[in-house]
């Protein structure tokens, strides 16, 4: 275990300095990125905690939180789907997918593909602004992780988790597109007589600029000599990627024989091209086949209408039910729904349904 600790001290201190290059505190940047779906959470059982999950996700979800919990599936297959409602009345819609299978005894892999529906919107001229005609923008990205458990020599219970994810982000609209690649680095500590204790730190979104390029980008120019009409390419800026640095605490309290748990998350974000943000939140579960949760994430002046820059109300809330196949069976499914209040149009719904085999 001596060589498993120095490993892990060694890889939390490089995504801490990596953070601190990356967050050092500087306001004129805000707003300036871009791929804002990247902050978007899909899965609708991290969704009722505000994605407050950082220390204790597990599967598929942390695929968009933490890739080290992508390794501590209950089971060897973990499959997922989940569909989100956007701020309703807009018209905005999220669909993924995801699948974690487990590779030899400590070793886990995990895919999932999301995409961003917009429905279709006018496509419009100077001489036409009433429209003319439809398209669909198309936003999507696939990832792929990889997560390792270090465990216990005497318990051979899970202790260390890691996990490294990358991510192709691709934007499109009718003739221009851009295409970046995102990664995430992440690590999980378990610990306590009874696994109660958990703390997650996870650095995300660090990769290539984007830049769109197309036909959309050209317009019809005059030579300066003459009347000559040309084709010009139009020169775009490129955009960073919204990077992120997550730290997370969770305990588990067990009452009744430990057939009843409530648990405290507690997470920091440190948002490099917007404000920080500090939630809370609560999870029951009883017999881990039916969970009710909520959470409450802050930023800062996000009440004031005037200096806000979230749509976000801060309170999110949800519930899970979890079955097996059969009496007794370790294989289940289970069911997710969760709700975020948002200030402004109807709030944000989401579904999800997950298998694990």
């Amino acid at each position: 275990m001596k060589n498993t600790s120095l490993f892990i001290s060694g890889l939390v201190l490089a995504m801490l300095m990596g953070g601190t290059q990356t967050f050092a505190g500087n306001p004129d940047r805000q707003g300036e990125a871009g791929a804002y779906e990247l902050l978007i959470n899909p899965w609708a059982r991290a969704a009722g905690l505000n994605g407050l999950v950082t220390a204790r996700v597990t599967g598929i979800e942390a695929m968009n939180f933490n890739p080290a919990g992508v390794g501590r599936i209950s089971g060897r297959t973990e499959v997922g789907i989940a569909h989100t409602q956007y701020l309703v009345g807009t018209g905005l819609s999220l669909n993924t997918a995801g699948l974690a299978q487990r590779i030899g005894e400590n070793g886990a892999i995990g895919v999932s593909i999301m995409s961003v529906g917009f429905g279709e919107i006018p496509l419009t001229t100077v001489n036409q602004p009433e429209g003319f005609s439809t398209f669909k923008p198309s936003f999507f990205n696939i990832g792929i992780a990889y997560s390792y458990v270090f465990r216990d020599e005497k318990t051979k219970l899970e202790k260390v988790a890691v996990g490294l994810a990358m991510r192709v982000v691709n934007e499109s609209i009718a003739n221009a597109s851009a295409t970046g690649v995102a990664f995430d680095a992440g690590v999980q500590y378990v610990t306590g007589a009874d696994r109660q204790v958990k703390f997650g730190i996870a650095l995300r979104n660090i990769g290539t600029k984007m830049k769109f390029r197309g036909d959309g980008l050209t317009f019809t120019g005059i030579a300066p000599n003459g009347n000559t009409a040309l084709s010009v390419d139009g020169r775009p800026a490129g955009f960073e990627l919204p990077s992120l640095l997550n730290i997370g605490l969770s305990y588990d309290f067990l009452f009744s024989e430990k057939t009843n748990r409530m648990t405290v998350v507690g997470n920091f974000t440190a948002n490099s091209f917007s404000r920080d943000q500090l939630g809370i939140g609560f999870e029951y579960g009883f017999r881990e086949m039916f969970m009710a949760r909520a959470g409450f994430k802050y930023e800062s002046r996000m009440f004031n209408p005037i200096t806000s820059t979230t749509a976000s109300g801060g309170f999110t809330a949800g519930v899970t039910a979890e079955v097996p196949f059969r009496k007794g069976s370790a294989q289940r499914i289970g069911f997710d729904y969760a709700y975020e209040y948002t200030r402004v149009f109807k709030g944000t719904h989401s579904i999800g349904l997950k298998l694990n085999i």
